[in-house]
């Protein structure tokens, strides 16, 4: 018997979340059990519950989670992780899957890695989906070695990501952020702008030959208006911004997209590579016992953690 967290009703209050016991199945061909170690918090836990007007009642109870880093406890039969083998007692991530605020539950293999050992447990659990999404980014703007981008959100969780992949690229990153984020933005090779009033004539200063790509990562109109006045449509993303993004037909990356998911399920292995080197690490700004969901919830909708969350299950 394990606990899990489910939501009763959709919505983007907290009220309808629920901690239950549940049944693991044991593992079938293809499949394995993880005792979960850290489950990631993420925006996407919420925006997931909201369900929105076209929401599919049949899917309540709805679990809750995307990624969870722990221990096999289970193999099926003739069956490896993603990663390669697989063993009762070793250590491993897993993105993307249904139910991560749990204390165990059995998932495909196929979307299962050894866990990189440079990482703790609760960045481990933090890694792939902002990892994945970076490198989205980088790759949909067609970012190249040499070249100069504008990335908005640069402090948060997917912004340290995209500012060390883009270190290691060789490209130049010029980040805006409130004055608590510019020492994280310098600290992971970025040069940190303040957003607000004339920033489009800041970036202008410090890139006078021009920026060759913007990222968004933060959703608002200034973001997307200095970013379209500094580069064309097609070198410009967000991830962010949807509401806008499709009435201006602007680009939008989303896990909930097809294509974004083909493109992250290949991007996971070289994600996972960068963190066993150390060349790419996840800030951790706080742990939550697997119980405080809720509570993990509601600090992260303050919108400035100061790094990823994790809940631990038996904290």
């Amino acid at each position: 018997m394990a606990q899990r967290w489910i939501a009763t009703e959709f919505g983007t209050e907290l009220d309808n979340l629920r901690l239950v016991d549940a049944d693991v199945p044991a593992p079938g061909p293809g499949e394995v059990t993880i005792e979960v170690r850290a489950a990631g918090v993420n925006p996407a836990d919420r925006k997931h519950l909201a369900g929105g007007p076209d929401a599919d009642r049949g899917r309540l109870p709805l679990p809750l989670g995307y990624e969870v880093a722990g221990v096999l406890s289970a193999v099926g039969p003739d069956t490896e992780i993603a990663s390669g083998g697989g063993a009762v007692g070793d250590e491993v991530i897993a993105y993307r899957v249904s139910g991560g605020y749990a204390s165990a539950l059995t998932v495909p293999a196929a979307g299962v890695f050894a866990k990189p050992a440079a990482l703790d447990f609760p960045a481990a659990a933090n890694l792939l989906l902002v990892g994945t999404t970076a490198a989205e980014m980088l790759d949909v703007t067609r970012v190249r070695s040499g070249d100069t981008v504008l990335l908005h959100a640069a402090s948060g969780a997917v912004g340290v990501s995209v500012l060390q992949q883009a270190r290691l690229m060789g490209v130049r990153v010029i980040g805006t952020t409130g004055d608590a984020g510019a020492d994280v933005v310098r600290r992971f090779g970025g040069e940190p702008v303040p957003y607000g009033p004339g920033l489009a004539d800041r970036v202008r200063a410090l890139a006078p030959d021009g920026v060759t790509a913007a990222m968004d990562a933060v959703g608002t109109d200034e973001a997307i208006d200095v970013s379209l006045g500094l580069v064309e449509p097609d070198r410009f993303v967000t991830i962010a911004a949807f509401e806008r993004a499709q009435r201006d037909g602007l680009p939008i990356i989303s896990g909930k997209f097809p294509a974004s998911q083909a493109f992250r399920d290949r991007a996971r292995p070289r994600v996972i590579e960068l963190a066993a080197s150390g060349q790419l690490v996840v800030p951790v700004a706080r742990t939550f016992p697997l119980t405080e969901a809720v509570a993990a919830l509601e600090f992260l909708r303050g919108g400035h953690p100061g790094g990823k969350l994790a809940l631990i299950p038996g904290a």
